[in-house]
């Protein structure tokens, strides 16, 4: 990323923890549940990947086309389960999302300059996703208002089945996916 090194960190550690999170979340017992949170682990480690200050690294050229291949990969995925519920739909705006960010970084000049942040996106795409994605965070925001955290018939719910963490791991993503399209 562009600009100081410590916001950079301090996103890639988010991002890191919630695709950390999100692998333990695959060890739900409901297959909806570990499937989503498998594309979720995706996202928050390729957010903290693509985050990654270029004051600390700087990526090979072929990387931003290998992301732009494994999220356009994860967008096919989401466009074919999208027929089975709206969730879907968001992780196919993020894939694409995604997919936009690898595309921009990678045409963008990359010695010094951060990972090629600070590249010129379409802004009108830049814009509408700025627009989805703080729209997404606020309704995450209310969705976090208490939850009854009930799984299973009574039983103690496990970290994977634990609806306000998930709700929570959704909420950290989508404010990261808008830090990250904000430096574009």
């Amino acid at each position: 990323m562009s600009g100081p090194a410590s916001p950079g960190w301090l996103l890639v550690a988010l991002c890191a923890a919630t695709g950390a999170y999100c692998l333990l979340r695959m060890r739900s017992g409901v297959e909806e549940q570990r499937r989503a949170a498998g594309g979720e682990a995706l996202m928050g480690f390729g957010m903290a990947v693509m985050s990654v200050p270029g004051t600390a690294f700087t990526p090979p050229p072929w990387t931003w086309p290998f992301y732009a291949a494994v999220f356009g990969g994860a967008a096919l995925r989401a466009l074919w389960a999208v027929r089975t519920g709206s969730h879907h739909l968001h992780h196919l705006v993020g894939a694409a999302a995604m997919v936009y960010m690898a595309v921009v970084m990678a045409g963008s000049p990359a010695p010094g300059h951060g990972h090629g942040h600070g590249g010129a996106g379409v802004p009108l795409l830049n814009g509408m996703l700025l627009l989805y994605f703080s729209g997404y965070v606020l309704l995450s925001g209310v969705r976090l208002l208490p939850v009854a955290a009930v799984a299973g018939g009574g039983r103690a719910a496990g970290w994977g089945d634990r609806p306000e963490l998930a709700r929570a791991c959704r909420l950290s993503m989508g404010i990261g996916m808008l830090a990250m399209l904000l430096t574009l």
